[in-house]
């Protein structure tokens, strides 16, 4: 059995994996270095709703040439999240979340589709929560819960956007957190956090946080409670600033929050294009104290125009001027320093116990009785989903990019690839230093600077991460075959 499980323990490392991430009182945090992670993310739907099909079978991890063309202009970019909404659970993701994990990205993912059936209606909520809804969101999480990068998952999103969906949506949506943890506890072996992705719409915000992140009866194992609680905000909008925004108001708002608080989704896409100036708040002092981060809403461009890369359905990509801009605003940061931060000092705000008493608008549910399981659903969360999907990392052997992908000024960019990193670790600017020559107009300038500086610094660490996974597998293999000739 020793030399077995050694050998099960060398073929494990054979694919570099990240370092799944816990919720520590309002921090997510990687347990090997005791340091607090903040979400560098991205919107990743491409194709937008369209992107998910079931008839084809198709959704945005299910293509691996795709994946390996998103993850290298990710890394190039500096991301280490992506965010995913639309999923088919029957698919197979492995090569995808693989070519992701690689690349140093953890996925966010929403549980939800915009198909029949697949998520909770705004509008007469009680008829859209059943066994075969839950099952499929139950799917969802045996698809992903084997993947180290999987660090959350979304019980919904922006489902109470307006005063009229408060009435009864609160208490469906805090039943389906409840029914996922519930789930998650018995047939997945750590514990992925759940939460909900609100609108910013503040006339209803602060009141969808408190019924989310209270606890029923001040228990801090109450189940339905959210492990987190995510914004789309979209307040900063071109050259404002941390006051004009009100993200000061969100910063004062959610200080004492007992869980992890992000925006999952963010980018102000008036005027355009974009600047992106607010990464310099949301990744500083101003608010990194509050805020583990957030997600840019998107990576492709959609006729919402809020993408940063656009491309056809045959794989050629062209980059978009707000690729520049937000790799630039990146550039700024210390990403050194803003992965080091250690969790807060001091014991953590404890939840707030539920009561009527923490609601504020006129019209919004203030009754925490949640919603009984469905005919049929406590023998899924009992017994498990039937067929249960599996996932596992696989090895890739080719990290070049198939597709052809143009700078903003139509030059093509040579040799594109997706630079593997070493175990457990997180993607940053520099960590992929291939060259993009100028973008358009003053921002394609600017990017050309913060690239080739990319190039630079990125060097040492190319070095350093190739070393350190030689050196752990030349370690690790040297203790197997002493282990066997002990054995």
């Amino acid at each position: 059995m020793l030399m077995q499980s050694a050998l099960l323990a060398l073929g494990a490392t054979a694919v570099a994996a990240l370092q799944p991430l816990e919720v520590k009182n309002n921090d997510f945090i990687n347990p090997k270095t005791g340091n607090r992670f903040q979400i560098v993310g991205m919107a990743y739907q491409p194709g937008g709703s369209a992107g998910y099909d079931p008839k084809k079978k198709r959704d945005p991890l299910s293509d691996p040439d795709v994946c390996m063309r998103d993850a290298a202009l990710l890394q190039i970019l500096g991301v280490n999240a992506i965010r995913v909404y639309n999923l088919n659970p029957d698919l197979n993701h492995d090569e995808c979340v693989s070519i992701f994990n690689a690349a140093g990205m953890y996925m966010l993912l929403d549980v939800n589709s915009p198909m029949p059936g697949e998520a909770l209606t705004s509008f007469e909520v009680y008829k859209s929560y059943y066994a075969s809804y839950l099952n499929r969101t139950f799917a969802v999480v045996e698809a992903f819960k084997d993947y180290p990068n999987t660090l959350a998952f979304f019980s919904g999103n922006e489902v109470i956007d307006k005063e009229e969906t408060t009435e009864f949506v609160p208490s469906y949506v805090r039943a389906v957190t409840r029914d996922l943890k519930n789930y998650i506890k018995k047939h997945v072996s750590r514990p992925i956090p759940v939460g909900y992705s609100a609108a910013d719409v503040r006339d209803v915000l602060w009141d969808s946080f408190n019924y989310f992140t209270c606890s029923l009866q001040g228990d801090k194992d109450d189940m339905s409670m959210g492990d987190l609680f995510a914004l789309n905000s979209y307040s900063w909008c071109g050259d404002s600033s941390f006051t004009k925004s009100s993200f000061d108001d969100l910063v004062e708002g959610f200080k004492n929050t007992p869980v992890p608080i992000f925006f999952s989704e963010f980018g102000c896409n008036t005027p355009s294009p974009r600047i992106f100036t607010e990464i310099g708040s949301i990744y500083g002092p101003d608010m990194y104290n509050v805020f583990a981060g957030g997600i840019v809403y998107e990576y492709t461009q959609e006729e919402n125009n809020y993408g940063i890369v656009n491309m056809t359905e045959e794989g050629p990509a062209t980059l978009m001027s707000d690729f520049y801009s937000l790799k630039e605003q990146y550039a700024k940061l210390d990403f050194g320093k803003l992965q080091s931060l250690k969790p807060k000092s001091g014991s953590a705000p404890k939840p707030v116990s539920c009561s009527p008493k923490l609601i504020t608008v006129d019209g919004f549910q203030n009754n925490f009785t949640l919603p009984v399981l469905p005919p049929g659903a406590a023998e899924i969360i009992e017994k498990g989903v039937s067929p249960k999907p599996k996932g596992k990392l696989v090895e890739i052997k080719d990290w070049k990019v198939k597709f052809e992908v143009k700078n903003a000024d139509g030059t093509v960019i040579k040799d594109l690839a997706v630079k593997p990193l070493a175990d457990d670790e997180v993607n940053a600017p520099g960590s992929n230093t291939a060259n993009l020559s100028a973008g358009s107009g003053s921002n394609g300038s600017g990017s050309n600077g913060s690239g080739s500086q990319g190039s630079t610094n990125g060097g040492g660490n190319e070095n350093g991460a190739a070393g350190r996974g030689v050196g752990a597998a030349m370690a690790l293999v040297m203790g197997v075959v002493a282990m066997v000739a002990a054995f």
